[in-house]
């Protein structure tokens, strides 16, 4: 159950300026509904040159409703200018909090924004100023790390897929919450890529890893131990891991030594004051039944 401030809750039971606007002066969409989470963002502008009016269309959970009807509340009276500078972190902070796992719904909210900011410009047949764009967005907030830094790594070295991204950046590698918003982003930069907008990387980025990247953990085994490793990797990836990410965790297999399964927590389970229950009452009861009564599960690096 996911602890939510008194305000995150006024504004899911009361959310403010539910719906459209007439003749909008900007539209922004994000997300998708066959993903799990769209949001449809428009304001209107007053005499003054700031925003008078903004309402929202959201399709997700109760922190997407929240994150969506107190943006709407924050970006009234403000310039464009004023607006831009508003971050998914202070979206959040307007909520008191925000659970880590869905602070991506502050950053839906933050990318709706700038949407609509860039239809109206695209209205007014200008481009979008690049004062506008100068907030960035942290995608992953298990390990910080931001939109650009992303968008950077996959035009600089071609990435395709999530786990391309996690491999460069870290990003993913925890929770796994910002896999939709990571999903979104590499086909935005593909269709860039595709498209000839953005230059050629080096012959040899393809090859190269940030510096502050971990190397991956070993797997380490006697050769006549393979088999029974395959199975018990086999069933950790199949199912062990597949359960845990369904609560935002996640686990890896360090190595296997007589009888002995070397694993490392990740995302909610790394933090989980039951880490040791899940390890023992599920992680180690599922390979004892499939693999080998004499297994047992040592948690490392935690």
């Amino acid at each position: 159950m996911w602890n939510y401030s008194d305000k995150v809750f006024e504004h899911f039971m009361n959310p403010r300026n539910v719906g459209e606007l007439e003749n909008a002066d900007g539209v922004g969409e994000v997300g998708s509904m066959a993903c799990g989470d769209a949001l449809r963002l428009s304001f209107k502008l007053g005499d003054n040159g700031c925003i008078a009016e903004a309402k929202f269309q959201t399709f997700g959970c109760g922190s997407a409703i929240a994150s969506s009807s107190v943006l709407t509340e924050m970006v009234k009276g403000k310039t464009l200018e004023e607006a831009a500078q508003i971050t998914n972190e202070d979206i959040a902070e307007e909520l008191d909090g925000l659970p880590r796992e869905k602070m991506h719904c502050s950053v839906m909210g933050r990318e709706a924004l700038e949407a609509a900011m860039t239809d109206y410009f695209k209205r007014q047949g200008r481009p979008m100023p690049c004062n506008l764009l100068t907030q960035t967005t942290v995608l992953c907030h298990c390990f910080q790390v931001t939109k650009d830094t992303v968008k950077d790594a996959i035009f600089n070295h071609r990435l395709e897929t999530i786990e391309d991204v996690t491999h460069f950046t870290k990003a993913g590698g925890g929770c796994g919450d910002c896999h939709h918003d990571l999903g979104d982003l590499l086909r935005d930069c593909w269709d860039k890529i595709e498209n000839g907008d953005v230059p050629e990387p080096t012959a040899d980025s393809s090859l190269v890893q940030l510096g502050d990247m971990p190397a991956a953990p070993v797997v380490e085994h006697a050769p006549e131990d393979a088999e029974i490793v395959g199975r018990i990797q086999e069933l950790m990836l199949n199912d062990i891991s597949v359960a845990l990410r369904n609560d935002g965790g996640d686990i890896e297999f360090v190595k296997y030594q007589a009888n002995r399964v070397y694993v490392r927590l990740t995302g909610n389970c790394a933090a989980c004051l039951k880490s040791e229950t899940t390890l023992k009452g599920y992680v180690e009861a599922q390979l004892r039944e499939f693999i080998s009564e004499e297994i047992v599960v040592i948690e490392v690096n935690r």
